[in-house]
C-alpha cells in the first residue's frame, strides 16, 4: 500500500521509501566523518606525546578543543536552519569540518593542533542538529525512531574505522609521526566525498509546506527570536531542560571513557604496545559498541525513547561503578573488559542514540534544529568537560575515581530523564507540534499574538 502524507508532509505509515534511504545514507556519513574526527584523536595523542611532551593539562586541551568548538557550531548551525532552511545550509558544516581535519595534518606545535581542531569542531557541531532534524522531517511516525537512530548509528563504522586503520598504518613501519599526521587528514575524506551530496538533497517537507505567512516571519525573525520563545513557555523550557542537561550528562561519561580509552587500556595492560591497544579498543568497539547502536535502532520504535535511555543509563552507572568499586578489577584483564564492553553497549543502547533522536522530534518546526542545537552544545559542553577532566582524574585518582565519576553522572541522567521528558514513539511531528501549540497558546494570548504557531 502506498505511504500517505500526514500534515507535515512526511510518511505515516511504516514502509521506508527509497528517498528516505537515501537520506538516512548521506545524513549519516557525516556521523561517520564526526565519529572518526572525535575519536581518533585518543590514538594521536598516544603518538604525539613521545614527541612533544605535553602536559596532562595540554593533553586535556587538545583531546577536548574540538568538542568545545562543537557547541558553538551546534548553535550556529542550528539557528540558521531555522531562519533560512535546512537545504541552504546543509553540506557546508562538512566543508568547514574537512577544512578543520587537513589543517590538523600539518601543525607543527600544540597551538596550532589546537586552532586546527577548533575549526574542525565547529563543522562536527553544526552537523548534529541539521542532519537530525532533515531526517526526522523526512521520516514519518512509525519509523521515525529507527532511520534517525540509523543515521547516529555511522559513528559506529567511525569508530571502528579509526582504530583499524590506525593499526594498518602501525603495521608499515611508518614513523608514528607520518602515521598521525595521516589519520587526522583522512578524516576529510568521507566529509568532501558527502559534501556534493548533500547540496543537491531536496527541502525537507515539514519546512518546504510552512505556510507563506510562517516564512514571512521567519524571514524577519532575528537570530535571538527562537531562544526567547523557548525560554517564554512552560513545556518547551521543560523539554529543552530535559534534552540538554541528558545529553550532557551522557557525553560526560561517553566521551571521557572514549576518548581517553587508550588510557584507560594502559592501565589494564601497561606492557602492551600501542598497536595491541588500538587493537583491543577495536575488539571493544565492534563486540560492544557497535551492537548497541544496531539495536536501538531495531527497538527505538518498539520501546520507545523514554524507556531505552533510561536504561542504558541505569546499566552505564552500574558497569562504571563495578569498575570503581570491585578491588583491583584493572588487574582482571577478561573481567574487567567485559564490564567495559557491557558500558558501551548500554551507551550505545540508550542515551547516546536516545538524546541525538530526542530534541528532533519534540520541538515546532520553527525552533527544531535551534533546540537541538541548544541540546547538543549543552551534550557538547559535557563532553568536553569529560575529557577534559578524565585523564586528571585518572592521574589523581586512578582509573576507579575516573570511573565511579562517570556513574553518579550516571545516575544524574536517569533522573532528568524520568522527570523532564515525553514520549514521542508513535506520534506524528503535527502532533508533537500540535502539543506544544496548545501549551504555548495561554503565553501567546498574553502576549496580544495569535494562538498558534507553524505547523
Amino acid at each position: 500500500m502506498a505511504d500517505q502524507p500526514d500534515p507535515q508532509g512526511t510518511q505515516i505509515d511504516s514502509k521506508i521509501t527509497p528517498e528516505q534511504w537515501k537520506v538516512m545514507f548521506i545524513s549519516g556519513m557525516g556521523f561517520f566523518t564526526d565519529a572518526y574526527d572525535l575519536f581518533i584523536i585518543g590514538v594521536v595523542m598516544a603518538m604525539i606525546k613521545p614527541e612533544w611532551h605535553p602536559s596532562p593539562l595540554a593533553v586535556g586541551a587538545i583531546t577536548s578543543t574540538a568538542l568545545f568548538a562543537s557547541a558553538v557550531g551546534a548553535i550556529l548551525f542550528g539557528r540558521i536552519a531555522d531562519l533560512l532552511g535546512r537545504k541552504r545550509i546543509y553540506g557546508y558544516e562538512v566543508l568547514v569540518l574537512a577544512i578543520g581535519a587537513i589543517a590538523s595534518a600539518f601543525s607543527v606545535n600544540m597551538g596550532m593542533l589546537i586552532l586546527c581542531r577548533v575549526i574542525l569542531g565547529l563543522g562536527i557541531g553544526g552537523d548534529y542538529p541539521v542532519s537530525a532534524t532533515i531526517m526526522s522531517e523526512f521520516s514519518g511516525k512509525c519509523s521515525r525512531g529507527m532511520l534517525v537512530s540509523l543515521v547516529f548509528s555511522m559513528q559506529a563504522a567511525g569508530l571502528i574505522v579509526g582504530p583499524l586503520l590506525a593499526a594498518a598504518l602501525l603495521a608499515t613501519g611508518s614513523s608514528h609521526e607520518i602515521v598521525w599526521r595521516l589519520l587526522l587528514a583522512f578524516g576529510a575524506v568521507p566529509a568532501l566525498a558527502v559534501f556534493h551530496l548533500r547540496r543537491k538533497m531536496n527541502e525537507t517537507p515539514a519546512f518546504t509546506k510552512a505556510d507563506e505567512e510562517t516564512k514571512a516571519r521567519r524571514q524577519k525573525a532575528s537570530f535571538g527570536e527562537a531562544y526567547r520563545k523557548l525560554g517564554a513557555n512552560r513545556t518547551l523550557l521543560l523539554r529543552l531542560f530535559g534534552t540538554s542537561a541528558a545529553w550532557f550528562l551522557m557525553d560526560f561519561a561517553y566521551y571521557g571513557n572514549t576518548v581517553s580509552s587508550p588510557l584507560v587500556l594502559s592501565a589494564i595492560t601497561p606492557h602492551q604496545t600501542l598497536m595491541r591497544h588500538t587493537l583491543l579498543q577495536l575488539m571493544i568497539f565492534v563486540c560492544a559498541a557497535v551492537p548497541g547502536y544496531f539495536v536501538a535502532a531495531a527497538t527505538m520504535d518498539k520501546f520507545g525513547r523514554k524507556a531505552i535511555q533510561t536504561v542504558g543509563f541505569a546499566f552505564m552507572a552500574l558497569a562504571f561503578g563495578a569498575i570503581g568499586v570491585i578491588p583491583g578489577i584493572e588487574k582482571m584483564v577478561v573481567p574487567f573488559l567485559i564490564i567495559y564492553g557491557l558500558s558501551y553497549f548500554f551507551t550505545e543502547f540508550g542515551p547516546n542514540a536516545t538524546t541525538f533522536i530526542y530534541p528532533s522530534e519534540i520541538f515546532p518546526v520553527w525552533t527544531r534544529t535551534t533546540a537541538h542545537g541548544i541540546a547538543a552544545a549543552t551534550g557538547k559542553v559535557g563532553a568536553f568537560i569529560g575529557v577534559f577532566l578524565f585523564p586528571i582524574l585518572m592521574h589523581k585518582y586512578a582509573l576507579a575515581g575516573a570511573e565511579l565519576t562517570a556513574a553518579g553522572v550516571s545516575l544524574l541522567g536517569i533522573i532528568v530523564t524520568l522527570v523532564c521528558l515525553p514520549e514521542p514513539m508513535g506520534k506524528s511531528l503535527e502532533q508533537l507540534t500540535t502539543e506544544a501549540r496548545e501549551a504555548i497558546a495561554p503565553i501567546s494570548a498574553n502576549l496580544g499574538a495569535r494562538p498558534s504557531m507553524p505547523a
